[in-house]
């Protein structure tokens, strides 16, 4: 991606924003450019100023006069679809398993708890790999979305819409999302909800790394072309 990857971010408690702020700072490649403490902001804050990665805490008031919290979860889905190339991690006190499974369904690219000081603490990290395609769970998240993979010697297997994504991933290697979405013929958050299940079954963060680990597992032809990255 070039130029500096841009960050807003969405969370009603100042001292929060300061911390993610500090955070960020620390990596020249990233710049905040905007701050918000309302959910019926954040349109009207996307479009004034452009995002790669949104920083979203899942339970913030509707706006200064509607303290009923933002729908966020239903949000998701249509702020993709506006901008198709956003990238979204929640941040969030929740840590209840349906609730992440929905935010991931949504089209989310990471999800992160509060109190994960491991992950605030690398939060410029973890925002420079999501704006790069990946994805990233709290370890306490990973260990439980994972669907069980029965003894510790099973492969993990994929579907056939999975299966299909990482062989275009393969072949298209400096594709976008909208890119994948339109080769398939399905919808932006169809291709980030594909993308973050293979992932999870494969145990990998990155297109690159769910690429080598297919080949690896004889799920991808070792004799797939793959492009090199432009940067």
């Amino acid at each position: 991606m070039p130029g500096k990857i841009r960050v807003t971010i969405l969370d009603d408690h100042q001292s929060i924003v300061d911390g993610y702020i500090y955070r960020l700072n620390q990596k020249p490649e990233i710049n905040v450019v905007a701050t918000l403490a309302f959910g019926d902001q954040l349109e009207s804050t996307l479009a004034e100023h452009p995002t790669d990665v949104l920083l979203l805490d899942f339970s913030i008031p509707t706006g200064p006069l509607n303290r009923n919290l933002y729908p966020t979860l239903t949000q998701i889905p249509k702020l993709l679809q506006l901008y198709p190339d956003l990238d979204i991690l929640v941040i969030s006190m929740f840590s209840e398993r349906g609730l992440i499974k929905a935010v991931m369904e949504a089209g989310a690219s990471g999800y992160i708890i509060k109190d994960d000081s491991a992950a605030i603490q690398n939060l410029g990290n973890i925002v420079l790999s999501v704006a790069e395609g990946g994805i990233y769970l709290s370890h306490k998240v990973d260990n439980y979305y994972q669907k069980p993979q029965g003894s510790g010697s099973e492969e993990p297997t994929l579907t056939h819409r999975q299966l299909e994504v990482l062989l275009l991933c393969a072949a298209f290697p400096n594709n976008k999302t909208e890119d994948l979405a339109r080769k398939m013929t399905v919808s932006n958050s169809t291709v980030r909800n594909l993308l973050s299940g293979t992932y999870l079954r494969l145990g990998v963060n990155t297109r690159a790394a769910a690429i080598e680990k297919a080949r690896k597992m004889g799920l991808l032809s070792a004799d797939i072309p793959t492009a090199p990255r432009i940067h």
